[in-house]
């Protein structure tokens, strides 16, 4: 391991809760698929399976924001428990529902339930501002997250879709839920490097999207989200029209090994400058490597184009967690990343349905223009509220106070 990432883990604890994050994380990559895997195996209702998998994706979109906000007023131990039992018996009712054949309508509550799994991936980077805020590991942490990310989508996948598919139907979503309650109960056994609450601060009831700041960075991850949705689906379409369908799981997974390689090698760099012109900078990056998707006539040079489209993404991401703990006070951090990660999933969503649409309409290679729309959708989202992102707010307890704010008072 190089040496910055060799330094990162000199703090107490630090391996301790980066590898209770690491299995936590899991879950996001091996649930959803799992899912829909157990469900085509046991009842043959593709259609079922997918709306399973959309209610599982939405719903966490929506609860996540709310349970990593109280996480900040509340701390990580009191909360990401219960929430995660809540997932638990959920998931566990979908188990229970699917073997007994139960109405459709409890598998869909079930589904909703899964919902409330907390993002271990917020929880883990907010342990790391606490230790490194301010300083320059924090954009090694910041890289290393990625990284395990990026690990987490190219391994989740294969280990849920093999269990299912090789020993039970149940056996993904089943390992994926106890690589869940393993990750969350030990990383809230580590009390250490547990972040301190702020359940009195100034302005504490307030959502962390009130700042101008992360609006432009969810809207825009949004769009990114969007473009991630329509490549898998699309992928997997070009794959069974070339007749090997099951090589699209392969060139998927070289789209997050670029991104993988990127990340490691954005941790070992040290910037100057606004950190608003390495985000847009990236975020045209991955709309100009979008475009050679059009062009697309086999899946040697699809590989090919998804690994460089790859390279972008993860320093795009890393950028982008240094940025919300910029434009969200340290009081709401929990829940500005997971705001972000919100507007992945819904983008993600958005992605798939119009990707399925136009590849049903136009055919595959078709489906490849979704993605390069909505990497110009991001590009502009980008441009237009860059002037928003060159504000970012003042740490002063958990209000939330703008350069133009001082100003002003300044003025007056």
């Amino acid at each position: 391991m190089p040496s910055p990432y060799r330094a990162l883990f000199a703090a107490p604890g630090s391996k301790g809760f980066s590898a209770a994050g690491f299995l936590g994380r899991m879950p996001l990559s091996m649930m959803g698929i799992g899912v829909v895997t157990m469900i085509s195996q046991l009842t043959g209702r593709y259609g079922l399976a997918g709306a399973l998998s959309a209610t599982i994706a939405l719903s966490a979109a929506a609860i996540g924001p709310q349970i990593s906000r109280l996480v900040d007023r509340h701390g990580q131990r009191r909360v990401l428990r219960p929430a995660t039992l809540v997932a638990l018996a959920a998931a566990t009712g979908l188990l229970l529902a699917v073997h007994l054949s139960w109405p459709d309508w409890v598998l869909f509550a079930c589904a909703a339930g899964i919902g409330s799994v907390p993002s271990l991936g917020a929880m883990v980077r907010a342990r790391w501002a606490a230790l490194y805020g301010g300083t320059a590991q924090l954009h090694t942490a910041y890289s290393f997250e990625s990284v395990v990310d990026e690990v987490c989508f190219i391994f989740g996948p294969i280990i849920s879709i093999g269990l299912s598919t090789s020993w039970f139907p149940e056996a993904g979503p089943l390992l994926a839920a106890g690589f869940l309650a393993t990750g969350v109960f030990w990383l809230t056994a580590q009390r250490a490097t547990e972040p301190e609450p702020h359940p009195r601060e100034r302005h504490g009831g307030a959502s962390a999207l009130r700042s101008p700041g992360l609006q432009v960075l969810v809207a825009t991850f949004v769009a990114v989200g969007t473009i991630f949705g329509a490549i898998d689906v699309v992928t997997v379409a070009f794959a069974e029209e070339q007749h090997h369908k099951a090589i699209a799981s392969v060139v998927l997974a070289l789209y997050a090994a670029g991104s993988c390689v990127a990340g490691v090698v954005f941790g070992l760099l040290r910037f100057t400058g606004a950190p608003e012109r390495r985000w847009l900078l990236g975020v045209c990056a991955m709309t100009v490597s979008m475009i050679p998707l059009l062009l697309v006539g086999n899946l040697l040079f699809l590989s090919v184009a998804l690994f460089v489209a790859g390279l972008s993404i993860a320093p795009t991401m890393i950028t982008t967690m240094g940025l919300i703990e910029r434009h969200v006070p340290r009081a709401h951090l929990t829940e500005g990343m997971t705001w972000v990660s919100t507007g992945l999933a819904v983008g993600v969503a958005i992605g798939s349905s119009v990707g399925g649409w136009v590849i049903d309409a136009a055919g595959a290679r078709a489906g490849y223009g979704v993605p390069v729309v909505s990497g110009a959708v991001a590009t502009a989202v980008g441009f237009l509220g860059y002037r928003r992102l060159r504000k970012p707010v003042r740490q002063r307890g958990g209000a939330l106070e703008h350069h133009s704010e001082r100003e002003e008072r300044h003025v007056a």
